[in-house]
């Protein structure tokens, strides 16, 4: 961590592992993304492909799981990686989390023997690209609406419907989608290439421009029996594969933050008015101090879930107080940031506004505030409100 905004000494808490791998993970980012970064939200391209094949590089797609190719890594160190990837852009934190949280972890945990080294061994390396169709047009918030549907057909599955807001789908080599059956929700990987799939990039978003996000159609797609995921049965079955992208989340909001506070030090530093820097003015003082204030407990609260990730006791209502607070105090702080520099701000010779920018995206997917709070509130209370 940069010493400053280390405020209570957390570097010496992370093993010799953990902060390598941050460190390494961070100087790909500063050599790699940085000075491009701007450009690519700007034009709202990026060059995903390339950039996950140097990520599989790395060894951060599906980082966390545990053969096929995969670097079985601690779930802190992921997590660490994650922070440092959003420091750059949540984008490519995006495509990391998409790839190895969502695709391959599903594929991993509920797929055959069969189905895993087919993907697996190629999606770690970056060489095959995974997407995850859950979202649907109409039914966001509340999957278990979902009107995509699989029916037999003999040996076979046919897939009609529809998902929406699909990160990597426009690049995707596989799709993990999940549908309605006549026994319940299945998932089933669905090679991009299929008849009857077709993908289509969303254009003009304010927000992850430096991602690649689309929608997928499926019109009658027949897929072979052995293309379901034979582990994966009923709803719990992609929410569990959300809990693992959202535990990703709750260290890369840090990330954005981090980054946006760095800057805003930086730049307070410099900048002189009224005769001396913005950084001396007791109110920029008082924002600074907030803010960090925020920024540290965001990662101790990442960090201890880790740990407890690590020993196998993380539940999904824990995962999901991470989710509501890091990301809710990662937006507001980039929100501070932005009145710091002033117009400065909303220009993309800095990050400020791109991080809030994409915030605004990552405080809504893989669950919204609302849904977080009613997850937390079922939790506190054993009543639920969903319904």
């Amino acid at each position: 961590m940069t010493a400053p905004l280390d405020l209570l000494d957390l570097n010496p808490s992370l093993t010799d592992e953990e902060r390598q791998i941050r460190d390494v993970v961070r100087q790909l980012v500063d050599d790699r993304v940085r000075p491009h970064v701007a450009d690519w939200y700007e034009q709202g391209q990026v060059p995903a492909r390339e950039l996950a094949r140097e990520f599989g590089k790395l060894g951060l797609l599906g980082m966390h799981l545990t053969g096929y190719g995969c670097a079985g890594a601690s779930a802190v160190a992921y997590g660490l990686a994650c922070q440092e990837l959003e420091a750059g852009d949540s984008g490519l934190r995006s495509l990391v989390s998409v790839q190895g949280s969502l695709a391959m972890y599903a594929i991993w945990r509920y797929g055959s023997e069969e189905q895993k080294q087919r993907w697996l061994p190629s999606m770690a390396t970056g060489e095959a690209i995974g997407c995850f169709g859950l979202t649907e047009p109409d039914h966001g918030s509340d999957p278990a609406s979902m009107t995509t549907r699989a029916r037999r057909d003999g040996d076979d599955w046919v897939l009609t419907g529809a998902k929406m807001w699909i990160t990597n789908a426009p690049i995707a080599d596989v799709a993990v989608i999940w549908a309605r059956t006549d026994e319940g929700v299945r998932g089933f990987a669905v090679p991009m290439d299929t008849p009857g799939v077709t993908a289509r990039e969303i254009r003009r978003k304010m927000s992850l421009r430096a991602s690649v996000t689309g929608e997928i159609a499926l019109d009658d797609v027949r897929l072979p029996a052995d293309a379901r995921l034979p582990e994966a049965s009923g709803l719990k079955a992609p929410l569990s594969c959300l809990t693992e992208a959202r535990y990703g989340i709750v260290w890369g909001a840090v990330g954005a933050a981090r980054d946006c506070l760095e800057s805003t030090l930086a730049y307070a530093g410099t900048r002189t008015q009224f005769g001396r820097p913005l950084a001396g003015f007791q109110l920029t003082q008082a924002k600074l101090a907030d803010m960090a204030v925020e920024l540290v407990k965001g990662q101790l609260l990442a960090l201890h879930l880790g740990r407890l990730a690590d020993a196998h006791r993380l539940r999904p209502d824990q995962v999901s107080v991470g989710k509501l607070n890091n990301v809710r105090e990662a937006l507001a702080i980039a929100r501070q940031c932005r009145t710091i520099l002033g117009a400065n701000g909303v220009s993309g010779e800095y990050p400020i506004m791109r991080h809030a920018n994409n915030l605004e995206s990552v405080l809504t997917y893989e669950g919204t505030s609302e849904i977080h709070q009613l997850i937390v509130g079922q939790r506190l209370t054993g009543l639920s409100a969903f319904a």
